[in-house]
């Protein structure tokens, strides 16, 4: 498919109409970081959709009325966030015609903290190209339920990269790779189930809240500066060859290499902002003092406890739901917790 394939359709009848929608964050397994014009990633992703952390959104459109966009997070008005927005819809017009014939009201509230490691910008702006097909199917003539949810990860994609891949649940691939047939630069895909092994589809994420403040840079400068990292080129390279393991990984069930990868995976992301120019080290003491510590834990007790990262401090703490789960939680509670601020903990699963 192409872009053109998402062109809106020039017949439609507008009138004021309020929706709501909701859609979880993500958590990649190997990572985007580099993209190329348009939101086209440098290289190949895969991600678990979780469960329990969401944005909610409703979006109040009043037809015929001059455009303008007024934004609320958990009622408290967003003035800047609400520019951002309306630079994106006026950016997706050509895909949803009718989008400036109006204007909105758009109320979000995320379940989970701030700044939490958990990618909000994600469900943020899958909720909001949910609603906009919700809208565009009530104007339009309507769609495949297929057809509008690879609208919706298309121009979710278009506002936060990452974000095309929460419209999904499960494992959810984006970028062109041959090891997946469908897989697209320009939208998410689901990962095919009938190759996916039991073990991988119940698994719990716990977030460790190591760091609550604002990142020390944005994701929108680290992808940039990957365009004069020396080893970017190499990096890109390695993703999607990494997806070749990957594939027989979750077909065969091989937690051990699973974990390997997943965990190099993470470690790469900021070995490449502690490469760029100027560097940035994303890690606090206590992300330092997690990692190890697991991995103390895995040697002495060969559980399968492992983590990821996302382009911060926080850490993705995985761990199957299986009979031994519950000794996982009490290491977590016992001896991770105390390296976190406040002892704060998001807890979340990824079923499928």
């Amino acid at each position: 498919m192409t872009t053109q394939d998402f062109i809106g359709k020039e017949n439609f009848t507008i009138h004021t109409q309020t929706v709501t929608e909701s859609c979880p964050s993500n958590i990649a397994l190997i990572k985007y970081w580099g993209k190329y014009a348009g939101q086209i990633p440098a290289n190949p992703s895969i991600s678990y959709t979780l469960n329990h952390c969401k944005t909610n959104t409703s979006m109040e459109f009043t037809a015929n009325e001059p455009f303008s966009v007024r934004t609320f997070l958990a009622g408290n008005e967003e003035v800047k966030f609400a520019e951002k927005i309306e630079k994106y819809f006026r950016n997706i017009e050509q895909y949803l015609p009718w989008i400036l014939k109006g204007k909105y009201i758009i109320r979000t509230e995320n379940t989970f903290p701030h700044s939490s490691g958990i990618a909000s910008s994600a469900s943020g702006f899958g909720a909001i190209a949910k609603c906009l097909m919700a809208l565009d199917a009530s104007f339009t003539e309507k769609t495949s339920e297929e057809e509008s949810l690879r609208k919706a990860s298309f121009l979710a994609r278009l506002g936060s990269g990452s974000a095309c891949r929460s419209l999904y649940n499960g494992l959810v691939v984006w970028g062109k790779t041959d090891e997946v047939a469908e897989s697209s630069d320009l939208f998410g895909v689901q990962y095919p189930d009938a190759e996916i092994h039991e073990v991988f589809k119940n698994f719990n994420d716990w977030v460790l809240l190591i760091h609550e403040g604002q990142k020390s840079v944005s994701s929108t400068v680290g992808h940039g500066l990957m365009n004069t990292n020396p080893y970017a080129e190499r990096r890109f390279r390695e993703a999607r060859e990494n997806f070749v393991p990957m594939k027989e990984i979750l077909k065969n069930g091989d937690m051990e290499s699973f974990i390997k990868l997943v965990e190099h995976e993470a470690l790469t992301l900021h070995a490449m902002m502690m490469m760029s120019d100027p560097a940035f080290i994303l890690m606090k003491t206590g992300t330092l003092e997690v990692i190890n510590k697991i991995w103390d834990f895995r040697r002495e007790t060969g559980l399968p406890l492992f983590f990821t990262l996302d382009a911060g401090a926080n850490v993705h703490l995985l761990f199957p739901c299986n009979g031994s789960e519950e000794q996982m939680k009490a290491f977590i509670e016992a001896e991770l917790l105390q390296h976190t601020q406040k002892n704060g903990v998001v807890k979340d699963v990824m079923r499928f």
